[in-house]
């Protein structure tokens, strides 16, 4: 497929496709005219790039860890060293620690809504 094709199935723009492919997070062939050309493995890819940045990794974590998914009969790839999992569960634990501020500052926002909610307005005082 195409890369306008590619961006309307994944939802993502050409113009980021162009960017993974600069970071080596998405490969195309090429056809005799020089466009690209994509199977139908790189939606899934595409959509798992947008999980990973979701997610707070960047694209040079990400191209380390694309190759380390697993591979389509279940198992991991043999590229999964156990240097990569251990950045990976920093950075699961980093990501941890950012829900957990994120509840806290919402705890502390509800409170102050509760409070501004439960006091009279300020022509009636």
């Amino acid at each position: 497929m195409r890369i306008g094709e590619l961006a309307r199935r994944s939802g993502v723009s050409e113009r980021s496709l162009r960017y993974y492919e600069a970071q080596g997070l998405l490969r195309a062939e090429r056809t005799p005219g020089g466009h690209r050309d994509y199977g139908e493995w790189a939606v899934d890819r595409v959509v798992r790039i947008q999980t990973l940045y979701a997610a707070g990794l960047n694209s040079k974590k990400i191209a380390q860890l694309l190759p380390c998914l697993r591979d389509g009969d279940g198992r991991p790839s043999e590229a999964a060293t156990p240097k990569l999992v251990g950045e990976l569960a920093a950075e699961r634990d980093r990501i941890n620690r950012l829900i957990t501020d994120l509840f806290r500052s919402r705890d502390v926002l509800d409170e102050v809504i509760d409070a501004a909610s439960a006091s009279p307005p300020p022509a009636a005082r």
